[in-house]
């Protein structure tokens, strides 16, 4: 079980507001993304959950159970950080068996979780082995194993990729995904990456000055996105925002399109304009496209469109992906 609800969740330090009042439901089993630029409040957050920080008022609930005045190692849950935090002088078992040592858990059931630990993690060939003779993403490897062997109720990942390179990025991403399918328990993951978020996430919830946004599946705040924070936030390249004529002709204060819902042509369309910074990434091109009315337009096309820097093109958004929002930026349905 990994049911989390917080009801009325605040937290101050001082008369500074970091979080105020927040509800969230994380279902058992879910995972579940809070993404968010920097010092929106996604840490604060998660250490809340954890018992790491007190709230100044609200509850949290876990499995139906208030832990909201109860310890971290009351919570049954395991938290995964940035740096690995692991004992240089030990083994890679001996780092994963040692929350169960300090519980007191008897050898042989301790033998038989790190060795299961290992093996999911495909670190069992190096459990002789100290952090020192690592690479990162094995380290990162045996702190999740290490959150493993305790079973928690749920996993708290704090930003735990950030220290990686981007291939090993992308191949994190990947196993602690994985890792979820078979282990079949809550996770709640914090990250400033939205590529994070949107490829790993059962459930994101997007944070803005300590407060939620949106909450939804990825394909749900990439397609129906609440607000300009949103829909400006959630996607890559982000979106392109236009107002003035543009918007007022579809009857909005500032209509939004992604740089893949905008057509181009070197012949006719809606936006005239001039090629700029062309990105070549292979299958893809991204075009900074400068117009005279809508300012610069990125545009994502097929990575082999033989388009230069300072050839005239037109541009047309396409009409049934178009995003429209009021005066107070919040989107028109």
């Amino acid at each position: 079980m990994g049911n989390i609800v917080l009801k009325n969740v605040h937290k101050s330090f001082g008369a500074t507001t970091i979080i105020p009042d927040i509800d969230l439901d994380i279902a058992d089993g879910e995972f579940v993304v809070f993404v968010g630029p920097s010092g929106c409040g996604k840490s604060t957050l998660l250490r809340l959950i954890a018992g790491l920080e007190d709230l100044t008022s609200g509850t949290i609930m876990i499995d139906g159970r208030d832990v909201t005045n109860e310890a971290p190692a009351k919570r049954k849950l395991a938290m995964v950080f940035q740096s690995y935090a692991l004992y240089p002088h030990m083994t890679v078992a001996k780092n994963i068996a040692f929350p169960l040592k300090m519980a007191g858990e008897k050898q042989e059931v301790i033998d038989q979780k790190v060795k299961d630990a290992a093996r999911v993690l495909n670190l069992t060939n190096y459990l002789e082995r100290r952090p020192g003779q690592l690479s990162g993403g094995q380290r990162q490897r045996v702190a999740i194993g290490r959150a493993i062997v305790r079973q928690p109720s749920a996993f708290l990942f704090d930003e735990p990729l950030s220290n990686l390179d981007a291939a090993l990025r992308g191949t994190m991403r990947l196993e602690i995904s994985e890792l979820h399918q078979q282990l079949k328990t809550t996770m709640v993951y914090v990250t400033h990456d939205q590529v994070e978020a949107m490829t790993m996430a059962d459930k994101i919830v997007v944070l803005n000055a300590g407060n939620i946004e949106q909450v939804g599946s990825p394909l749900e705040l990439y397609r129906s996105p609440s607000n300009l924070f949103v829909a400006g936030f959630i996607g890559s390249p982000r979106m392109n925002f236009i107002d003035g004529e543009p918007a007022r002709k579809r009857d909005a204060a500032r209509i939004g399109v992604r740089p893949e819902h905008v057509a181009i042509s070197t012949t006719a369309g809606e936006w005239k304009g001039v090629v700029g910074v062309a990105e070549h990434l292979g299958s893809d091109t991204f075009l900074h496209i400068h117009t005279d009315d809508q300012g610069t337009i990125n545009v994502r096309v097929d990575g082999e469109l033989a388009v230069a820097e300072g050839d005239t093109v037109y541009l047309t958004p396409d009409a049934k992906r178009l995003h429209r929002f009021d005066e107070q930026g919040k989107a028109l349905r």
